[in-house]
């Protein structure tokens, strides 16, 4: 599973929020749960590019891992995971997405601040996690943003009445 696809809860959560159908809340909830995941256990406490299952149900194994293919290990400070935690926040009020957010932004914190100024994509979440020396346009756009929005007092852009293009832009639902 690649770390762009943990914008799904979000879309899950939407389609529920403007009515589709019950069951989606209860999924976005469990797919927001494994994306989380992706954060907690690794290392660093940072997302990789991309992880693969174990489907063979031997208990003895990880649910995932994380291989050493082209960039699968790498993070590029990515805001899928943010933004549906931000979504399901809003469409829930569950706290817990709240913290959620805050472990990911302290693991942004601790690994990917660079003293001389911004931010750095990591070579491995498995550690020691080593700059790309590239911070994404995205990361301050979108990651920051939906952190920001996250942990916002109030709901300064309600999603029934708003909705963010795929650059976190709001865009009033007419």
């Amino acid at each position: 599973m690649e770390h762009v696809t943990c914008f799904f809860p979000a879309v899950l959560a939407l389609g529920y929020l403007h009515g589709c159908r019950q069951a989606h809340l209860p999924l976005a909830r469990e797919l927001m749960h494994t994306c989380y995941l992706l954060y907690k256990r690794s290392p660093t406490g940072l997302a990789p590019e991309a992880v693969y299952f174990n489907n063979r149900r031997v208990s003895t194994q990880a649910d995932f891992e994380i291989k050493d293919v082209g960039v699968d290990m790498q993070n590029f400070l990515r805001p899928e995971t943010v933004e549906s935690l931000f979504v399901l926040y809003q469409v829930t009020r569950d706290s817990r997405y709240m913290q959620w957010g805050w472990d990911i932004f302290q693991a942004f914190e601790k690994v990917t601040f660079v003293t001389s100024g911004g931010y750095s994509s990591i070579l491995d979440v498995r550690g020691p996690p080593g700059y790309k020396d590239r911070m994404e346009s995205f990361f301050m756009a979108e990651t920051l943003k939906y952190l920001f929005l996250l942990f916002s007092d109030d709901t300064p852009l309600p999603l029934d009445k708003w909705v963010f293009n795929t650059q976190a832009h709001p865009l009033p639902i007419q």
